[in-house]
């Protein structure tokens, strides 16, 4: 197989990253820093698959097509595309938020995974996947308003694109990979607790410490590799948690799964509720 993977220098992508290699996969590895995209080529040169890097923002428009068109002329052709890039914006009450860096993470987040999915696209043929990062848990994240909204909103656009590729045969779902301890962690404590908020920050320096337990990164990793194999095919348009759900069986309860609203994002009604009243 042939894959790209976005944000591979960080913590959550440089699993994903690993996870392709050993299963053989060509990879084609992009990233803001140049230097670290090095450093995971020169780690994966001993297991001798194939391994392009391209330093890139994806958030722009023109590192955006220059992807694509490396792509092209290196791969011919994409199996998988894995959307990792991804940075926490501004962390801080709303009123007190900068307008330009509170955007930062809709730009990466979201933007960024519109522009390389429209410039992927036409390097896959029927049977691709997508995969795309979500985030934020199941509730309100105070403070960190910035971050969740963009991650809201790329399970949003996960389950849009899902019915204009079902024609074309190209599957997306979205990972949900639980609270990492990874940039968004360091974020908060240099925050402070007076932007983050007291009982997060706390909650944070004990995640750093180890004292408050966190989801590996390579939980993710391992839902990634299911979702772009043969076992997962038919599975698109759904948020699946890397931390929560027992997805190895997902393939047994497909057929509910995909006519349900299973692994989704929904409104509850008061009847979903028990409620008669509107």
């Amino acid at each position: 197989m042939r894959v790209l993977i976005t944000g591979a220098g960080g913590a959550i992508g440089g699993a994903i990253v690993r996870a392709f290699a050993k299963e053989g996969c060509r990879l084609l590895l992009c990233g803001r820093s140049a230097s670290a995209l090095e450093q995971m080529k020169r780690e994966l040169s001993v297991s001798g698959i194939g391994v392009e890097i391209f330093a890139a923002d994806v958030s722009e428009i023109e590192d955006s097509k220059k992807l694509r068109v490396f792509a092209s002329e290196h791969f011919g052709h994409l199996d998988i595309l894995v959307l990792a890039a991804g940075i926490y914006g501004e962390i801080g009450a709303i009123e007190d938020c900068d307008e330009s860096r509170w955007l930062d993470a809709v730009k990466t987040n979201l933007f960024g995974a519109f522009l390389c999915i429209k410039y992927a696209l036409p390097l896959m043929e029927r049977g691709g996947r997508i995969i795309t990062l979500a985030g934020g848990g199941e509730g309100p994240l105070p403070f960190l308003s910035s971050y969740a909204c963009s991650k809201g909103a790329v399970i949003r656009l996960t389950e849009s694109l899902s019915k204009e590729l079902e024609d074309r045969g190209i599957g997306i779902n979205a990972i949900s990979p639980g609270w990492v301890n990874s940039g968004l962690t360091e974020a908060i404590i240099q925050a402070g607790p007076a932007k983050a908020g007291q009982e997060r920050y706390d909650k944070a320096v004990k995640e750093r410490s180890g004292e408050v337990p966190t989801v590996s990164p390579d939980r993710a990793a391992a839902l990634a590799v299911f979702l772009a194999a043969s076992e997962s095919s038919g599975l698109t348009g759904k948020n699946i948690s890397a931390a929560w759900d027992n997805w190895k069986e997902i393939p047994e309860h497909l057929k509910i799964i995909m006519e349900s609203d299973i692994y989704s994002w929904r409104r509850i009604k008061p009847r979903d509720r028990g409620y008669e009243w509107r």
